[in-house]
């Protein structure tokens, strides 16, 4: 007897149907086979179905059991199809129909019940776009599914609540979505108010959360600019439903989002060590994944000292840091992950860290100063926004101002005006496919970034004296526009283009 029980499979971020069918034979020996090109997990899902069934109280059929998971020519994994599996074997032995316009995702454990699954968002933004009605997943990943609206999304607990749902015995309800807590780790670990002095610094961070540019932070040892990054999260932006959505859908194929979790409605701040592997970074391995870079979609990658990073790892990314996305391609996949994120990174001026530091001597010589400031490309350099030099904090102006620290802005007003600056980004591109300043092209910014005659002199003046390359040029214009937001201005004056060159130096040649 054969039995059609719908299924999909996740290539990265696109979701494609699977028909798992399977066929009960009276005839030639007992046996329980799973082919159209499984991987090892889904092997193993003969053994966890076996056990589920027979821990369900339903004798397990003693006949030839045959699974093919259809289209045969394209890999899959995961423990995805112990559902569908089960479901099939127990509609023959039990003799329910399955129910028409129905997808079934899930893995077992041994006694019969459901474990929380990833991919179960794809599943329903899949099964809205082509038209099915009902989804059956564990209802530790109900949720996440019910965030699609138009589908049903039916929570099952375990084999027997299944089965009795459609032998008509038992009811199971359809779940009414519920947005909590993501349970990511993304909120602010300082106040802007306890980073003392720096107050220039404070300023670029405000302006790269506004806008969501890359910052690159050069300092000795102690200055503050791991604090100043790790305080960025708590003034940014929250993200809007457009966002927020494409962020969850990354999450949810890399099996990040946790149990009865939601939408993702908070940029993501991930911080990866400089020894992270190029696969770990980017994403990829032989069957492509997410990496921190796509996993920071959206949000913020920092890169705590980034001379220490492998020069591979660095230069990998400069595509993502130009077009906003990643393309993985292998011999039998190609996958393509959004990575539209805000680099910030912090680095030391040489080996030692004490270069043109007022009170410490460098011990460094000028090959090892050369050969460290030359670890980061120029390539990388020019496509980094905002440039800040990181000057210590003398200890008499930071016991003073630790006294008058209730007096300095905390992160709550900051972010006021950074969330005023991006509600009116998202309104000047409300018919563009942009959302911040940042992802302008060069059609957006001769549009919405009119400068006068004035103004253009200073910056091809200023473009002349730090030689300015083409795209730093047109990234300048970018700052400007974002600092003409934060002051409630329709257009870009002097003041604003002046305030963005200060970031343009090279800050090796400054610091």
């Amino acid at each position: 007897m054969l039995i059609k029980v719908p299924s999909v499979v996740n290539l990265g971020l696109e979701t494609i149907k699977v028909d798992v069918e399977v066929n009960l034979a009276n005839r030639g020996l007992p046996g329980f086979e799973i082919v159209g090109l499984p991987d090892k997990a889904v092997d193993e899902s003969k053994e966890r179905v076996r056990a589920a069934i027979s821990s369900s109280g339903v004798d397990f059929p003693a006949k030839k059991i045959t699974v093919n998971l259809a289209p045969a020519d394209i890999q899959k994994e995961g423990s995805l199809y112990d559902l569908p599996i089960a479901v099939g074997i127990l509609s023959s032995v039990l003799q329910f129909p399955i129910p028409e316009k129905s997808l079934f995702l899930g893995e077992l454990s041994f006694d019969g019940s459901l474990r929380h699954t990833k991919g179960a968002l794809l599943m329903a933004l899949f099964a809205k776009e082509f038209g099915f009605s009902n989804l059956f997943v564990p209802k530790d990943s109900a949720n996440e599914a019910g965030v699609v609206k138009g589908v049903k999304v039916f929570p099952v607990e375990n084999l027997i609540q299944i089965a009795g749902y459609f032998l008509k015995k038992r009811n199971i309800e359809p779940v009414v979505y519920q947005k909590i807590l993501s349970g990511l780790p993304s909120s602010a670990e300082f106040d802007m108010r306890e980073v003392l002095g720096q107050e220039q610094a404070k300023r670029a961070m405000e302006i790269a959360a506004a806008g969501g540019h890359n910052i690159i932070m050069v300092g000795s040892p102690g200055s503050g600019k791991t604090m100043l990054a790790r305080a960025l999260p708590g003034i940014l932006p929250p993200l809007n439903e457009t966002e927020s959505l494409e962020v969850t859908k990354i999450y949810s194929v890399a099996g990040s989002i946790p149990p009865g979790g939601s939408l993702i409605t908070e940029r993501q701040f991930r911080a990866p060590h400089h020894s992270a592997s190029l696969v770990g970074l980017v994403g990829g391995g032989a069957k492509p994944h997410p990496g921190e870079i796509s996993l920071a979609h959206r949000g913020v990658l920092f890169l705590d000292e980034f001379n220490e990073f492998p020069h591979n790892v660095m230069e990998a990314m400069r595509q993502p840091l130009e077009d906003g996305y990643l393309t993985i391609s292998r011999s039998k996949q190609r996958v393509i992950y959004p990575a539209d994120f805000m680099l910030v990174a912090s680095a030391n001026p040489c080996p030692c860290g004490y270069l043109n530091h007022p009170k410490k001597n460098c011990v460094c010589t000028q090959n090892q100063i050369k050969k460290y400031q030359k670890r980061i490309s120029g390539p990388i350099l020019d496509r980094i926004d905002l440039h800040i030099a990181i000057l210590p904090v003398d200890t008499a102006e930071f016991s003073d101002n630790q006294k008058n620290s209730e007096l300095l802005e905390s992160s709550k007003i900051i972010k006021q005006r950074v969330v005023l600056a991006k509600e009116k980004q998202e309104e000047r591109f409300i018919k563009d496919s942009i959302q911040s300043n940042a992802q302008m092209k060069n059609s957006h910014i001769k549009k919405y970034c009119k400068l006068t005659k004035d103004i253009e002199g200073i910056l091809r003046t200023a473009s002349l004296k730090f030689q300015l390359s083409a795209r730093s040029y047109m990234k300048t214009i970018k700052v400007a526009r974002t600092i003409a937001d934060l002051d409630g201005a329709e257009e870009i004056t002097i003041s604003h283009m002046a305030e963005a060159l200060q970031y343009k130096p090279k800050i090796y040649d400054t610091v």
